[in-house]
């Protein structure tokens, strides 16, 4: 069974970006399941903190990424990057140092998003390449998904209505679990 754990950056209850994983979670191939976890209670970093000792939410998430055979995060744009909450979260995932190879070390990404803008989420999951480099991951370039004006394309409660984008995240998930499936 092929494990992959999703990750949306958005704390939004009716998240476009939630609703992505909602959604590839009932689209995932034969042998493969989506696991969706959460940054929601991933406090900002502070060394400080960490100094006291990692935060329960920010164990339970690295042992969720420790456990999967792959990542799929579902990045919201926040003018024009990264969001900040998710960027926090992957940081904390990281710390301490040495665990950043179990985390992340060679773990197939694959990263995705849904926007209301006209542009979808490209300029932040072009953000993520750097972070997913330094981590030492191994993105996957066989495929993007960029949901732009996301407010069509989804309901009010962040479920996605639009058949023709299930059918391009269908495609994208198994071209996933297939690079993922390849790198065992």
């Amino acid at each position: 069974m092929t494990r992959i754990v999703g990750i949306s950056g958005s704390l939004r209850k009716a998240s476009y970006n939630a609703g992505l994983l909602r959604a590839a979670e009932a689209l995932m191939p034969e042998g493969a399941t989506l696991e969706i976890a959460s940054i929601a209670d991933v406090p900002l970093y502070d060394a400080d903190v960490e100094a006291d000792g990692i935060p329960q939410a920010v164990t339970a998430l690295k042992q969720a990424m420790i456990g999967a055979d792959g990542l799929l995060l579902a990045t919201p744009e926040y003018n024009n990057g990264i969001p900040g909450v998710f960027k926090n979260a992957i940081d904390w995932a990281s710390r301490p140092a040495a665990d950043i190879g179990k985390v992340f070390g060679g773990r197939p990404v694959a990263v995705l998003g849904a926007s209301p803008g006209g542009f979808g989420t490209i300029l932040a999951q072009n953000d993520w390449l750097p972070v997913l480099r330094t981590l030492g991951t191994r993105p996957w370039y066989g495929g993007r998904l960029l949901v732009s004006r996301a407010g069509q394309a989804f309901d009010a409660e962040g479920n996605l209505i639009d058949e023709a984008m299930r059918e391009r995240l269908r495609e994208f998930v198994a071209g996933f679990v297939q690079f993922v499936r390849m790198e065992d």
